[in-house]
């Protein structure tokens, strides 16, 4: 496996390990453990975070010299989706839990 190859698979399974953390964050929320829920969303933009890292470099390589660039594949463009889907899903769950934190905080207070 060459360096463009593990970039890509580091992409893909950092985004897949982000969307997954955000989603155990928004399961954690239906026995309103909002402190795990935060913490695992927190976990999932760390991930993130790793997951930009790598494309950045990736697109650092591609604005390089001709002899820098890698060839676009089809497992490229599929760790890109999964990056993208992982942040959409992300921010989706963060916005929400606050929703239904702030819901069940109102009730309380009643």
């Amino acid at each position: 496996m060459d360096e463009s190859e593990k970039q890509v698979m580091g992409l893909i399974s950092s985004s897949g390990e982000s969307r997954s953390k955000a989603f155990e964050a928004l399961q954690k929320v239906r026995s309103h453990d909002y402190d795990s829920a935060h913490k695992l969303l927190q976990e999932s933009k760390d991930l993130d975070v790793e997951a930009h890292n790598i494309q950045t470099k990736m697109i650092q390589k591609e604005l390089g010299s001709d002899e820098d660039r890698v060839e676009v594949t089809l497992l490229m463009a599929h760790a890109q989706d999964h990056y993208m889907t992982a942040q959409v899903a992300r921010d989706l769950i963060d916005e929400m839990i606050s929703i239904f934190e702030e819901r069940d905080k109102e009730a309380a207070d009643k």
